[in-house]
């Protein structure tokens, strides 16, 4: 049986501009849906219906097939249906098959998981329903406003209750909140009913915690908050990645400037991120060290380390882009480390932007992944670890202390 997820994920997004390339834990939002969706074991096709071509090409390097929408239907009025019914006719056709099951995919949704897509797959090919979604289980009391009140204002009531005799929690029926995130349909039935509700539905529960939808700056927010918490705990192995990208205060330093009474500063970096680095180095991938700050101390660590170096750089994501062009390398397989907000920049341009424990939180709202260690103490002896594995302890020998540098 064909199962054909459709991920609508147009350009002109006006509550949050560029919405569906916003990085939630890391990863921009359409990514997120199609990493859901080809995990989804009933999920046969994973398709993207865009008008824009930042959009199509993050969905084809996240393995999905693009399908460009046009112009009648790319608008702020158009509907999901429609994108979802041209997507389905584009892959038909391109591909000489028939689609049994259709899901609507919202990549608004930031924490779909693959289960919520198996769950609403499975209903309509396993449980005989026509339609499915996900829903999140619900106690609330809904409330409606009258526009004119006989009180000289506006009068508010119940909708799901009577206020004047309000039931016990459990004395009420379950209700269900629609969260936004997976729809399916049975693909004849869509076609005749130009719906995404026909016949009979099923509700698919879902965990209440992961129900947001993106919808206004504040939203991304929320969702940005969140993913630390909800995102199930992915670290990068050495198969995702060709170069590591390294910041240097906050990062290889814990941030502190020590100055003695001539003016002169010194900071402290750690013993295991130097073994780790060299580790890393040996393994083969890409190293840099990229820093704004012009100091002889950032030189002195990259010969000693045996790293290049780019230092008094203002537009860090700028020399990151040409470093990787220059030794073509794809930003997708650039695990960047950082502590500050000049390092955001780097981070959306990266596929895997890691925070240090002592980044800023802003810093560690965007990560993809965030050390246990903070920076200075060991953060990237523990990156090495991730890469690296078990293997890396061969040439962790040396015990840790720390070493002080001249600035």
């Amino acid at each position: 049986m064909t199962v054909l997820a459709v991920i609508p994920a147009r350009g002109g997004s006006k509550g949050v501009p560029a919405k569906n390339l916003a990085a939630v834990g890391g990863v921009p939002l359409v990514v997120r849906a199609v990493r859901a969706a080809l995990a989804a074991r009933r999920v046969t096709d994973v398709v993207v219906s865009t008008d824009d071509e930042a959009i199509a090409d993050a969905a084809r390097s996240a393995g999905a097939e693009v399908v460009l929408r046009p112009a009648a239907i790319a608008g702020d009025t158009a509907t999901s249906e429609a994108a979802v019914l041209h997507a389905m006719d584009a892959h038909e056709a391109l591909r000489g098959t028939t689609t049994d099951v259709v899901l609507l995919v919202q990549c608004t949704s930031p924490f779909i998981t693959a289960e919520d897509l198996d769950g609403v797959a499975g209903a309509v090919t396993e449980d005989g329903a026509d339609t499915a979604l996900t829903v999140a289980p619900t106690h609330g009391f809904i409330w409606r406003q009258d526009s004119t009140g006989d009180a000289g204002g506006p009068d508010g009531y119940g909708v799901n209750h009577d206020k004047a005799n309000r039931p016990r929690r459990q004395d009420r029926q379950q209700e269900y909140l629609e969260t936004g995130a997976a729809y399916a349909m049975r693909a004849d039935g869509f076609r005749a009913a130009n719906h995404r509700f026909f016949g009979r539905t099923a509700l698919v529960r879902t965990d209440p915690a992961r129900v947001l939808e993106i919808d206004d700056p504040h939203d991304l927010a929320r969702a940005r908050a969140l993913a630390p918490l909800v995102d199930p705990a992915v670290l990068p192995s050495y198969e995702d990645i060709d170069a590591v990208v390294l910041d240097f205060d906050g990062t290889q330093t814990d941030d502190r400037v020590m100055i003695d009474s001539d003016g002169r500063e010194t900071v402290s970096v750690h013993r295991g991120d130097g073994l780790g680095i060299a580790a890393l180095r040996r393994s083969g991938l890409e190293m840099l060290i990229l820093s704004t700050e012009q100091n002889p101390v950032v030189a002195a660590r990259a010969r000693k380390l045996q790293v290049p170096v780019l230092h008094g750089i203002d537009r860090k994501d700028l020399a990151l882009k040409q470093w990787c062009d220059e030794h073509g390398i794809t930003p997708e397989r650039v695990l960047y480390v950082g502590n500050d907000v000049n390092d955001l920049p780097c981070f959306g341009l990266v596929g895997w932007p890691v925070a240090v424990a002592s980044a800023h939180d802003a810093v560690r709202a965007e990560a993809r992944a965030v050390t246990t260690t903070p920076g200075g103490e060991g953060a990237i002896r523990e990156i090495a670890a991730w890469l690296l594995g078990p293997g890396l302890n061969n040439h962790l020998t040396t015990p840790n202390h720390i070493n002080t540098l001249n600035k």
